[in-house]
């Protein structure tokens, strides 16, 4: 019996992923698609414009729009993701959840709340239960559930996997993230062509205060967040998808490359649908990861790794991840799968 899907923010970049993840699925069904009040109304196919590099799928298509209220999503909806702005999330999504929705969400609000889980399911799935605090402090049946920020995800599985293997003291990173994170009209191509821009606004602070939730641990009552310190600098170039970034760790034991090599390798994945076979590849090639030939892996969802190096402190090494699969929408419907799976749909 499949689980019946909305989807908030259904016609933007994200939007449109999550149907792509959605449609087909073999747990979850997409029964309601919303957006801004000027696309309500109207059919998918004449409401968005659709931008993968595959037809729209004939059931979605024809679906009829409606507006981002939950007046406005059938009742029978058991699950929503929400691909919203913050702005705009940050007030619909606990509507949302007052009304009984289960909200798995991309959108950047309230990732920091302390009764909020932000989880990776192959990271942090027992955060999940935060929903139980989360419930009794706010008193309603539904729930939110965040995924990190598209640059942040991309790090934190190497990062865990280090974590456990040696200790992690401190992080630098410094990211070169695609055009597709700021959205289909986020940075125009006056800006990025024959370009890099040394900031994305907010991103750092996401970074550097999201990992360390991420790799905290939940006591049941609360999440403790992890002590390392983590310091980033962002920087958007003229690639399309996949963000690669440059990290430096400081490790509480020593670690060479050739141990730290397996420790990623052998970090565990998931049985979900959407969970790659193996979360970390890592590359031996010194040039690699690259955005155009390692962003797709596993689904665009797994993590590629490479240039391990043994620093004075601990290590550096390269990692990648397609930033809308597994650094958005890919990201909400795992947590979607971990939901199920936890019985709270």
């Amino acid at each position: 019996m499949t689980v019946r899907a909305g989807i908030l923010g259904a016609t933007g970049a994200v939007g449109q992923r999550l149907i792509q993840f959605l449609d087909p699925h073999p747990d979850f069904e997409i029964a309601a698609l919303t957006a801004s009040g000027d696309s309500a109304g109207r059919s998918y196919r004449d409401a968005a414009k659709w931008r993968i590099n595959m037809p729209i799928p004939d059931g979605v298509a024809s679906m009829t729009v409606t507006e981002t209220t939950p007046s406005e999503v059938p009742d029978d909806v058991d699950i929503i993701f929400s691909s919203l702005p913050s702005s705009v999330g940050e007030v619909v999504e606990p509507a949302f959840c007052e009304e009984g929705y289960v909200v798995s969400s991309n959108s950047s609000n309230a990732r920091t709340d302390p009764d909020v889980p932000l989880t990776i399911p192959e990271v942090n799935a027992d955060h999940i239960d935060l929903i139980e605090v989360q419930r009794d402090e706010r008193g309603w049946d539904g729930a939110l559930v965040k995924n990190p920020n598209c640059s942040t995800i991309t790090m934190v599985p190497p990062l865990a996997a280090l974590d456990d293997a040696f200790g992690l003291d401190s992080v630098t990173v410094s990211t070169l993230q695609a055009v597709s994170g700021a959205g289909y009209s986020g940075v125009t191509s006056m800006e990025i062509i024959d370009n890099a821009i040394p900031h994305i606004g907010g991103e750092e602070e996401k970074m550097e205060t999201e990992s360390r939730k991420l790799l905290g641990t939940f006591d049941g009552a609360e999440v403790q967040w992890h002590g390392a310190r983590v310091d980033a600098s962002c920087n958007r170039i003229p690639t399309l998808d996949g963000h690669l970034e440059n990290v430096w760790t400081d490790t509480a034991e020593s670690a060479t490359p050739e141990a730290a090599a397996e420790a990623l390798r052998e970090y565990p994945t998931l049985d979900l649908h959407s969970s790659p076979d193996q979360l970390v590849h890592v590359y031996q090639e010194p040039d690699r990861p690259q955005p155009r030939l390692d962003r797709d892996r596993e689904n665009g969802m797994a993590i590629a790794v490479g240039g391990l190096q043994e620093t004075e402190g601990g290590l550096q090494f390269n990692c990648l991840a397609h930033n809308t699969m597994r650094g958005a929408a890919g990201a909400s419907v795992l947590n979607g799968e971990l939901l199920l799976e936890n019985g709270y749909l």
